[in-house]
């Protein structure tokens, strides 16, 4: 499983942002085909990722193509030129994906041409509209070849006709009023994106595949940033989308673990172990009883922390790591 904290998304068609990207500290980039790119650069948006994904290096992030929405006139010659042309090709983002045809209709393609490349090309799919958050959990399993669910919280938003243009962000009107009993008013605002973000979350990690977080529009605002990052690594999920390598720093910090977490998660491991040792299942820290369901907390996030101690993090070390996690 690869590690993708930080997914960088870049207009395909723009070089010099491309190259900003390669040069990154971003787990992984996506060269985008689809809503970065206008309708008349499309042609140019495939040549130049294919040239972009052949000639600079990479290092060891993960590289992939959002290419346009299943049912477009281009998705064919899309994949086929980046199946048969890009070798360094790790996978292939699909955007508004709303059920299994849709993920039948990519994999039909992917077949068409895998068979003239050395390494296998993974799915990574992007659920953003209303009807692909009722259909999550089918689209998870729909095959071998998906690797991970995120979410597009721009165009879900729109979906849902929600109130606001800012990407990311709950709008200000989204809060839940009361009174008290002296008659004062007050208000609590409440998270717009808790639930498809959830289900989608679980879906995810049902057919064990990453969960990504959708970008933080905001990008030059370094606390926002930071908060909604540090919201989708506390729910769970492996990664959250950037849009500027300005947020990738921020967003790194908030998917891994603190020292206080990380300590706390350690002294959980060994005292149950302890406990174990002396024929019990649960053991008593700091008041609180922990048995093996701790244990498993705490390997999350123990992983989270053995994703960083290496100065580079290999695919296989990576898919031991979050193995442990689950």
């Amino acid at each position: 499983m690869r590690v993708t904290r930080t997914f960088l998304a870049v207009p395909a068609h723009q070089r010099r942002m491309v190259e900003s990207a390669a040069r990154s500290s971003a787990d992984a980039v996506f060269l985008d085909l689809e809503d970065a790119v206008p309708q008349a650069q499309k042609e140019a948006a495939l040549l130049g990722a294919i040239a972009a994904i052949n000639e600079l290096d990479w290092g060891r992030k993960s590289v992939s193509v959002r290419v346009n929405v299943p049912a477009s006139a281009t998705i064919e010659r899309e994949v086929a030129q980046l199946l048969t042309l890009a070798p360094r090709l790790d996978t292939l983002l699909v955007p508004k994906v709303e059920g299994t045809t849709d993920v039948d209709r990519v994999v039909g393609l992917i077949n068409l041409h895998r068979q003239r490349r050395k390494t296998p090309v993974g799915l990574e799919v992007m659920i953003e509209t209303a009807l692909g958050l009722v259909n999550c959990e089918q689209i998870a399993g729909r095959s071998e070849l998906i690797e991970s669910l995120h979410f597009g919280v721009g165009d879900f938003s729109a979906s849902i006709g929600a109130k606001g243009v800012d990407i990311g962000l709950s709008h200000p009107g989204y809060r839940l009023a009361s009174r008290s009993a002296q008659g004062d008013y007050s208000s609590t605002a409440l998270d717009m994106w808790a639930y498809p973000m959830m289900r989608i979350l679980v879906a995810a990690r049902a057919h064990r595949l990453r969960a990504i977080d959708g970008p933080c529009g905001a990008f030059r605002d370094g606390e926002l940033t930071s908060s909604l990052a540090v919201k989708a690594a506390t729910m769970g999920f492996d990664g959250k989308q950037v849009i500027h390598p300005c947020q990738v720093d921020a967003t790194l910090r908030a998917f891994v673990p603190s020292e206080d977490e990380l300590s706390e998660a350690r002294r959980v491991m060994a005292a149950l172990l302890e406990a174990e040792r002396e024929g019990r299942g649960a053991v008593q820290v700091d008041g609180k009883l922990i048995d093996y369901a701790n244990i498993r907390m705490a390997q999350r996030v123990i992983s989270m922390a053995e994703n960083v101690d290496s100065s580079e993090v290999g695919a296989k070390h990576g898919s031991v790591a979050l193995t442990q996690g689950r």
